[in-house]
């Protein structure tokens, strides 16, 4: 959410990032949101004298009476009354004011990075770096729910008999290689400084509201039932959440958070080939990365977030390249994002296992997270990124890994949360 001031000051330059973002029907939203401002302030002022009116007169009361004019005390009684029910009426408005405005602000987009290439959707987004040499070998590699398969490490026959489609059991070796992609995850992000954390698992609505939008939260949340509570779409949402109307000292900054979850998605419109077997799914696990820290520090971390993706990856020799998403492929808090694509042999193209965000201060003002500081509080800002997300990043691993006889290579790394195996098969 935008500070409003930026609108009263400088509504062309909100516009233009509305053009930038190709969302033109917003476009009325701001002259809206000034104008009503403009009511909001004068019924706000109006109330004020007011107030200041009947607190003088009120007082006039009491030496009226004390003179014996009780009919002029009773006439001013009268006023004093009157006063009380136009303030009625103006507090009312501004009520209806405010919401109005907050419901048309939550909708304005954030202002883009002035790095953030334009384009309209994410077929426009641009290639950044590739790291380490894609490769792919003489044999054929199967689709990945039938090397998963031959390796008797899934069953979705009974996942769709229990839970419907997109679920899955996941077992033996398989099972098991997935909690050791989240346990070398969570060490690897411990090692570089972050702290650890396993968050609750349903957040309540006005957390949704403040880090994400209406849109995302529709297609994404799953509501539970009779309760205001919804089961998170990722652990971003409960670890920004943690910190919903806090007033940190400037000491306490930057916040370097890594938390594991299950994640839970609707993936509304989710359809095709590729979305077969554990790619688009309503239920997965993730480690993730959380920063909040001073404004002037952001891009600097923005760059070490994404970087530390692409290196786990690495170290687990898969190769990855980096992609800048377009101004009308990022969601409206983002103020610039990458995401990391990893390697796959078998479609001989990159595929996203991860996303990383720069929010600026929106996540921060929808939630009211300030700093304090000697010259004033202010908002900090909020990034986020994956660390992995299996089981989607075992479909990269199992197609770099696999060797020709069906069997799976284990990088070092990941052997000692293999009880020490190389090989898998």
């Amino acid at each position: 959410m935008l500070d409003i001031n930026l609108l009263r000051t400088n509504p062309e330059l909100v516009k233009e990032n509305i053009k930038k973002k190709f969302q033109d029907e917003k476009l009325p939203f701001v002259d809206e949101v000034i104008e009503m401002d403009k009511e909001f302030r004068a019924a706000k002022m109006k109330g004020d004298e007011l107030r200041s009116q009947r607190k003088k007169i009120s007082k006039e009361i009491g030496g009226l009476l004390a003179k014996g004019l009780k009919e002029e005390a009773e006439e001013t009684k009268k006023k004093v009354a009157a006063m009380a029910d136009e303030l009625v009426a103006l507090e009312q408005l501004e009520a209806e004011l405010t919401a109005k405005i907050r419901e048309r602000m939550l909708v304005i987009p954030n202002i883009i990075d002035a790095s953030v290439p334009i384009g309209k959707d994410d077929s426009e987004n641009v290639e950044v770096e590739k790291f380490g040499e894609p490769f792919t070998p003489d044999f054929e590699i199967p689709y990945h729910i039938d090397i998963m398969e031959r390796l008797n490490g899934v069953d979705l026959d009974s996942a769709r008999r229990t839970s419907g489609a997109g679920f899955y059991y996941l077992k033996g070796d398989i099972a098991r290689l997935h909690s050791a992609i989240l346990s070398y995850a969570r060490d690897f992000m411990i090692d570089r400084g972050f702290t650890y954390y396993i968050p609750p698992f349903m957040i309540r609505s006005d957390v949704v509201s403040g880090v994400m939008s209406f849109a995302e939260m529709e297609n994404m949340m799953y509501k539970i039932e009779g309760e205001d509570l919804y089961l998170i779409g990722t652990s971003e949402h409960s670890m920004i959440g943690k910190f919903i109307d806090n007033v940190l000292d400037e000491s306490q900054l930057p916040q370097a958070l890594t938390s594991y979850s299950p994640c839970f998605r609707k993936e509304v419109g989710a359809h095709g080939i590729e979305e077969r077997g554990v790619y688009r799914i309503h239920q997965f696990e993730k480690q993730e990365m959380i920063v909040v820290c001073k404004p002037e520090e952001s891009m600097e971390w923005f760059e070490k977030l994404y970087q530390n993706t692409v290196d786990f990856f690495r170290s687990l020799d898969i190769p990855v390249r980096t992609l800048e998403c377009c101004s009308g492929d990022l969601a409206d808090l983002k103020v610039k994002s990458i995401d990391v694509e990893a390697w796959s042999p078998r479609q001989q193209k990159y595929f996203e296992v991860g996303s990383c965000s720069n929010l600026g201060d929106a996540q921060a003002r929808r939630l009211a997270i300030r700093v304090r500081h000697e010259d004033g509080n202010y908002y900090p800002h909020t990034l986020n990124n994956t660390v992995v997300a299996p089981p989607r990043m075992l479909i990269a691993f199992l197609e770099n890994n696999l060797n020709e006889d069906g069997t799976v290579r284990i990088p070092k790394p990941l052997q000692m949360y293999m009880g020490g195996k190389e090989i898998i098969g």
